[in-house]
């Protein structure tokens, strides 16, 4: 049986399913396309190909299984995207929540069932078909559950908003002894620079006390200032556009001092290198051309216990 143990977004990682580029299949249409960055490069015809997504992908396993972390695959559906391993489904404490994800990526749960068969069926949670939700949304930090989420009446128009108020509510009834933070995130289905796809598009905790913070990904000031007085200011590092289109947010933690990051993000892997972070740099912009980068990729099924 696989055990689950997701107390935070940085303790030592000991297993993680990393998502698949094995078969992508072609280049979609911009009707295919999920979010604006993706539409961006189909337009310009600079969408990644599968060769160069694999190389990155496998760069990313390397780093994983040096420090020893157990690498679970998707199985492999011809021509499918499945890098993006974290939308499907995500851990807190010993529980894994299926997320409902776009009718067009529904496959993509079906290809991590032979882990799913492999987990007490109490501990696997099923949320109502009204409850959107997707793991970039939802980050466990310590007492804290840190969800982004879109909840204005215009919800149903924008293919970027994956995460309603209805989850907010799930998660709260779901997770008694969680503090549930919600945050408005900015959407936009055409201009990338000022859409945040997820909350992990403008925001990332690390280490044990630093965060990650891109100010304009957050529609409601009052939530933004809250999430950078919680963290304090000496422990922020803020992210301008560039950088939150080029996925800074993104980056992975396998310890509290250890981050995978993408070896273009000079200024904040300096930054991460001064805070006391040993900062593997793999490159990863390819993969970040459909919005997503490391966190995305990666669903953590098991993080070392703070007391161990």
């Amino acid at each position: 049986m696989i055990q689950l143990n997701i107390q935070d977004e940085s303790s030592r990682l000991k297993a993680v399913v990393l998502g698949d580029a094995s078969s992508n299949g072609p280049t979609p249409s911009l009707d295919e396309a999920y979010d604006p960055k993706s539409k961006e490069h189909i337009i310009a015809g600079t969408y990644p190909r599968n060769e160069d997504m694999l190389l990155e992908m496998e760069a990313f396993k390397k780093v994983l299984e040096k420090y020893e972390v157990k690498v679970y695959r998707p199985e492999t559906i011809e021509n499918y995207n499945q890098i993006f391993s974290r939308d499907i489904a995500f851990v807190i404490d010993d529980c894994i929540v299926l997320s409902n994800i776009l009718p067009e990526r529904e496959r993509e749960i079906e290809a991590i069932q032979y882990l799913l068969d492999q987990i007490d069926e109490d501990n696997i949670i099923i949320p109502p078909e009204e409850v959107h939700i997707e793991g970039g949304d939802v980050m466990v930090w310590n007492e804290y559950l840190f969800v982004g989420t879109y909840t204005g009446l215009d919800y149903p128009d924008y293919k970027t908003a994956r995460t309603n108020e209805a989850a907010v509510k799930f998660l709260e009834e779901t997770f008694p002894n969680r503090i549930v933070k919600s945050f408005e995130l900015r959407k936009s289905n055409e201009i990338a620079k000022e859409n945040a796809l997820h909350l992990d598009c403008c925001f990332q905790p690390l280490g044990r006390d630093l965060a990650i913070l891109h100010p304009n990904g957050f529609l409601v000031a009052e939530e933004y200032q809250w999430i950078h007085d919680h963290f304090g200011a000496e422990n922020v590092f803020i992210i301008d556009k560039d950088e939150m289109y080029d996925m800074n947010s993104n980056i992975f933690s396998i310890a509290p001092d250890v981050v995978v990051s993408e070896q273009n993000f000079t200024r904040l892997n300096h930054w991460m290198r001064a805070k006391g972070i040993t900062v593997e740099e793999i490159p990863y912009a390819e993969i970040a051309k459909q919005e997503g980068l490391l966190r995305c990729s990666t669903l953590p099924l098991f993080r070392q216990p703070k007391n161990i």
